[in-house]
């Protein structure tokens, strides 16, 4: 599939909904993070000249540990999906982008628990995770997030659990 090239100012991402078999998403705790907002999806830049879905699958290996043998990519989406970082986070942020645009991928994770594991890369991105229904995952996220989330949650709406 195609896609244009992410908008300027903007660091090129992926986004990654992995779903049980029984279609819940996959929702992380951010590491140090407690409270409202401290939960989100796997996700990570793009590295320069780096396909899509390896950037797709490299880190979700690197966030939850599963490895790509272990999930179905079931869709994409073809166009970016951008949040804009608060202007709090701007200064020192991802070498002064405005903000992040994302490619989602959908996936079925076919493995059990047994293969998720949050130590797995030098910078652990979460320090615990849930099962949780599609539809609940925009109230999770930070703010400056959810409309990505309810865009995402709405385009893979048909994947998932009711």
């Amino acid at each position: 599939m195609s896609i244009s090239p992410p908008p300027q100012d903007y660091r090129p991402n992926v986004g990654l909904l992995v779903l049980n078999q029984e279609g819940l998403a996959w929702i992380g705790r951010r590491r140090g993070f407690r409270g409202s907002y401290c939960w989100q999806t796997p996700q990570g830049g793009i590295d320069s000249g780096e396909d899509y879905r390896e950037a797709a699958l490299r880190e979700l290996a690197e966030e939850t540990g599963i490895d790509a043998s272990l999930v179905e990519i079931l869709e994409q989406n073809d166009e970016w999906l951008c949040y804009d970082f608060p202007m709090s986070m701007r200064k020192n942020r991802l070498n002064n982008y405005r903000g992040q645009a994302q490619v989602w991928f959908a996936m079925r994770f076919l493995g059990d628990a047994s293969h998720i594991r949050l130590d797995n890369h030098r910078q652990i991105e979460f320090d615990d995770w849930r099962w949780e229904k599609l539809a609940m995952l925009p109230n999770l996220v930070v703010p400056f997030k959810r409309d990505v989330y309810e865009q995402m949650a709405q385009r893979f709406s048909h994947l998932a659990a009711v």
